[in-house]
């Protein structure tokens, strides 16, 4: 708890997630987190942190690939063993396909479940990013984590209740 009528959440960890291709490793790491007030006990009044999404595929006769971008936290919101962030893309790879989504400032959003012991796998789920012309995703809003994750692992702390 911080200061008199505020709470703070934050999640923080790197994971590898499943995905159904061969080939394909996705890690998702994030240090990121939010506070809220008793005037806004729903949606963050501040959140701050990064993400980062690195997607490395290998296929066969071909050179490794490596893509990956980092995103600057803009929300989080918690519920129990799930979060939700949301971020702006400010850097890429260099020369990769996520270059143009930094220059239009896209935002992306990242789920998780995080799986108390026994309870079955922690999950992920990404957004991925708009195309030209199409809406930014909202601030605060991704994909159910419908992704499980096959190494790694996050720390949730929930915002609590308001005092």
């Amino acid at each position: 708890m911080s200061a008199a009528g505020t709470t703070t959440a934050s999640i923080k960890g790197t994971a590898r997630m499943y995905f159904p291709a061969p080939g394909n490793d996705i890690r998702v790491t994030v240090d990121a987190h939010g506070e809220y007030t008793k005037e806004s006990p729903v949606f963050p009044t501040r959140a701050w942190g990064t993400f980062r999404i690195h997607h490395a595929v290998e296929e066969p006769g071909r050179p490794r690939q490596v893509n990956w971008g980092e995103l600057k936290v803009d929300c989080l919101t918690t519920g129990g063993p799930t979060a939700t962030i949301t971020g702006t893309l400010v850097q890429a790879t260099p020369g990769g396909p996520w270059e143009d989504l930094v220059t239009r400032k896209v935002r992306m959003g990242v789920s998780f479940y995080v799986a108390a012991k026994g309870r079955g796998p922690s999950r992920i789920g990404l957004s991925g990013a708009t195309s030209p012309g199409e809406a930014l995703l909202t601030r605060c809003m991704a994909p159910a984590p419908d992704a499980p994750v096959i190494g790694g692992g996050y720390v949730l702390r929930d915002k609590g209740p308001l005092r």
